[in-house]
């Protein structure tokens, strides 16, 4: 039997326990084909970088198999019949990891961190929630700036040459 890494992305209004459900039906899939499942994981329902099927975020699950290509066939046919599943990849890969991926663990970082990421781009900072840019002072006298509705004159082009 090989081994494979299969992540997916479940729709986005459903509720987080259907999208555990959904890793659970995936795993049964593989198991009644003679395969295993030995590490299942829930991601949570993440931003995505571009829209899916009108999705901007999505459930993701990752299943780490151990199992022959026939049981990994099918379900991929399921997952792409299945109308709550957006995408799915599956990579054959050497061996499989021990232990949570990269994933949890970052998000464990996170919340011990207190989950705020503070300062980063496109953050509000101390303006709340209006995003108005405050206070900008006096901008001083206007009266010699032509108004916007008058046309200045231009200077004749030069024909020397």
């Amino acid at each position: 039997m090989a081994y494979y890494e299969c992540v997916f992305l479940a729709r986005q209004d459903i509720p987080a326990s259907a999208a555990q459900g959904l890793i659970e039906h995936f795993s049964s899939i593989i198991k009644e084909q003679g395969g295993d499942v030995p590490k299942v994981e829930y991601w949570g329902l993440r931003s995505l970088a571009y829209r899916v099927k009108k999705n901007r975020k999505a459930h993701y699950g990752l299943l780490n198999i151990d199992a022959p290509a026939s049981a990994v066939q099918e379900m991929k046919r399921q997952m792409g019949l299945h109308e709550d599943v957006l995408r799915e990849l599956i990579v054959k890969v050497d061996a499989l990891e021990e232990g949570e991926s990269m994933i949890l663990q970052n998000k464990g970082r996170e919340e011990r961190r207190g989950g705020d990421r503070g300062g980063r781009r496109g953050d509000r900072g101390d303006r709340g929630d209006r995003g108005d840019r405050g206070d900008r002072g006096d901008r001083g006298d206007r009266g010699d700036r032509p108004d916007r509705g008058e046309r200045r004159e231009r200077a004749p082009a030069s024909t020397d040459g």
